[in-house]
């Protein structure tokens, strides 16, 4: 087989192999937690997981392992589903994550959300130094304190988001914040823990005030270990829209990955057939040459055999 048409099968089953697997799954899903990721012992909570297209089924995953499995009513037609956890434990705390299935695909994997239990220990207390009102640029420092001993802490600002921080400690921590700005104004609270999903119940408020220009808001610092309510519905509606755009786009790429497959195979046979009709156009030609030279053998022979008849008459 030529050069050419080797290279052009070899990007047709490329382009064959990745089409494929972009049919094989769906754009993911969100989760979020309602009316928080952070939920009191014994508290009901609800996960809710939305597709971005019609789904038929929905399944919830639990640290890595199918928890719940639902269909929206009415079937093929609501794009989220809520799983309910009635009383929250120790045992229901941990990484949740959902897939959704449209026909025969399944969708990827959401985002992972850690649900958190909170009050399965004593209460820590919370203190800021030098004091709970700063001047913009300053440093301040939060110490989250725990009686009974822990192994770590988690700083939380409420808010529409909650930036959280963890430091490692046994009876304290501390949380250095600074140069502080006016996005730094709010109330904190502190938790202990043995685990990311095992909380104690949360200390008092603490208001931290801080006064000068009001200051560009994204220089805030925000811890890489931060985790965000995402039961914001505001949110929500911002990834799907995202997403159905994102989805919208996917399929328009594979609509013209097909065309464009479809002419590639066109071509492979036609090249095929071009080869085949001139393999066997040679084919002919060597036979008939074959032909003419053995009849110009036996017609010499022929010629040499009455010559030597001749002369010996």
């Amino acid at each position: 087989m030529c050069p050419p048409l080797t290279s052009l099968l070899c990007l047709v089953l490329c382009l064959s192999q990745r089409t494929g697997t972009q049919k094989e799954t769906l754009s993911r899903p969100i989760i979020w937690a309602r009316p928080s990721f952070m939920v009191p012992e014994g508290k009901q909570v609800a996960i809710w997981c939305q597709g971005m297209h019609a789904a038929d089924e929905y399944q919830l995953h639990f640290e890595g392992s199918l928890s719940a499995s639902k269909r929206p009513k009415p079937p093929g037609l609501g794009n989220k589903v809520k799983f309910l956890i009635p009383a929250m434990t120790s045992l229901t705390a941990g990484q949740y994550h959902c897939f959704y299935r449209s026909g025969e695909l399944w969708s990827e994997s959401s985002n992972l959300l850690n649900l958190v239990v909170t009050g399965m220990f004593d209460t820590p207390t919370l203190s800021v130094h030098p004091g709970p009102a700063a001047i913009s640029g300053e440093h301040v420092t939060f110490y989250c304190h725990l009686e009974t001993g822990t192994s770590m802490f988690f700083l939380l600002k409420e808010g529409r988001s909650s930036h959280i921080q963890h430091r490692y400690g046994k009876l304290q921590a501390k949380f250095p914040v600074g140069p502080v700005t006016t996005a730094h104004r709010g109330t904190y609270r502190c938790f202990g823990s043995y685990n990311n999903h095992v909380w104690s119940f949360p200390s008092e408020p603490l208001e931290l005030l801080v006064t000068g220009d009001v200051e560009n808001t994204s220089f805030v610092p925000i811890d890489p270990t931060s985790s965000a309510d995402s039961g914001d519905p505001d949110l929500s509606t911002t990834e799907t829209g995202f997403h159905k755009g994102l989805a919208l786009w996917d399929y328009t790429a594979q609509n013209l990955l097909r065309i464009g497959l479809g002419f590639l195979v066109l071509v492979a046979l036609v090249c095929l057939l071009a080869e085949d009709w001139l393999s066997r156009k040679r084919t002919q030609k060597k036979a008939d040459r074959a032909s003419r030279w053995e009849r110009r053998r036996r017609w010499r022979n022929t010629t040499w055999r009455n010559d030597q008849e001749t002369q010996r008459a």
